[in-house]
């Protein structure tokens, strides 16, 4: 009888092999756009966008998001309150946000990354701003982070 049960767990065990899972490395690619291929009209928008939630830190006044602009869940996690706390951080770290510098725009599958270094007053400041916005047209992310230069390096198919 326990031969009879260590053979089934043996053959469980056999039988049970773990899944290669496969991934379409397309949506893992990321391209960047020529400046003469960019899209003007989203260009403008991503950088009004990201002025309109950078410049809440000097002016602490935020014009909420519509949903012709932004996705829901950028609207729902986009408040006048997160904004503060965040702005808080910044003015004290990096001084007044000045403006947006574009660096590069970018493709993935399924949106197109818009990747500004943010200028503040201080010095100190390095910070990068990436907008994305999908395939409707609506920015589906907003990134603040710290600046680096090898963002360059993780682009495939140059």
């Amino acid at each position: 009888m326990k031969k009879a049960v260590l053979i089934i767990c043996l053959l469980l065990l056999i039988g049970c092999k773990s899944k290669t899972v496969t991934r379409d490395t397309e949506d893992l690619k990321i391209k960047q756009i020529p400046t003469a291929e960019v899209n003007a009209n989203q260009q403008k928008k991503a950088y009004d966008l990201g002025k309109r939630v950078l410049e809440t830190c000097n002016t602490s006044k935020f014009k909420p998001f519509n949903e012709t602009e932004v996705t829901k869940s950028v609207m729902e996690n986009t408040t006048e309150e997160r904004l503060t706390k965040t702005c808080q951080r910044f003015r004290q770290y990096y001084g007044s946000f000045i403006d947006l510098k574009l660096d590069g725009v970018y493709r993935t599958k399924q949106e197109v990354i818009y990747r500004y270094h943010a200028l503040y007053s201080k010095k100190v400041a390095n910070k990068e701003l990436r907008v994305f916005v999908n395939e409707d047209n609506l920015v589906s992310a907003i990134k603040s982070m710290d600046w680096d230069e090898k963002f360059d390096s993780k682009i495939e198919g140059q």
